[in-house]
């Protein structure tokens, strides 16, 4: 049975208005420019967002499609694609339940999404399934901490109010093993913090990287 996609109004303007423009004062587009760099043919990108994505994606990408299942920010990604030289369908769907064939795109991109899926293991076996055989995964996310006394606050908020505040974030996930547990190869990765700051944050280890379809 299909679970309904539930909106995040409140977090869909908050996002729109404040944390992602944040995030660009923090430098986030030069992270995004280096995620999707040298992408081709036929690319799905789940969880899109309002769209922030779409300006840097290059030309030798023939069709974008973008799923995302928030409507508030469905319908901005709507207008961003409006403005982008890129062709782009935006769609209404889960990254759990992919209505797309197997075998469909060349591509797949996740950016600051995986935290958030009800179920990231179902999501990633549906990226593998909509890839192309060799297909890249490109993948750009905040994870799990690398001190235990980090990763310990981190399981107190993801435990907490921390997922309903901020539209199902988790600041925890081991997004990098699940990948490889997904059937992915991981072929490169850039550990790194975001935003640099001094003190650290439950949300500023992140990991991008690009991953292969393995048979």
């Amino acid at each position: 049975m299909t679970e309904p996609i539930k909106p995040h109004p409140l977090f869909a303007r908050f996002y729109s208005r404040l944390a992602g423009p944040a995030l660009d004062r923090a430098g986030i587009a030069e992270h995004r420019r280096r995620l999707l760099g040298g992408l081709a043919g036929e690319v799905l990108e789940v969880g899109s967002g309002n769209g922030l994505n779409f300006p840097h994606y290059p030309p030798g990408v023939t069709r974008l499609v973008a799923v995302e299942p928030e409507p508030t920010l469905r319908a901005r990604a709507v207008q961003q694609a409006r403005r982008v030289t890129v062709p782009v369908e935006v769609e209404a769907a889960r990254g759990e339940e992919l209505p797309f064939p197997d075998a469909s795109f060349d591509a797949a991109v996740v950016c600051l999404v995986l935290c958030s899926v009800a179920d990231q293991q179902a999501t990633l076996a549906e990226l593998r399934r909509v890839l192309r055989p060799g297909g890249h995964l490109r993948f750009l996310e905040h994870v799990q901490a690398a001190s235990p006394a980090m990763r310990t606050v981190q399981r107190v908020l993801d435990a907490t109010l921390w997922p309903r505040l901020m539209g199902g974030c988790h600041t925890g996930r081991d997004t990098e093993s699940a990948i490889a547990a997904a059937g992915f190869t991981i072929t490169a990765v850039d550990r790194f913090a975001f935003p640099p700051t001094r003190v650290p944050m439950p949300a500023t280890a992140h990991i991008l990287g690009t991953a292969v379809r393995t048979e």
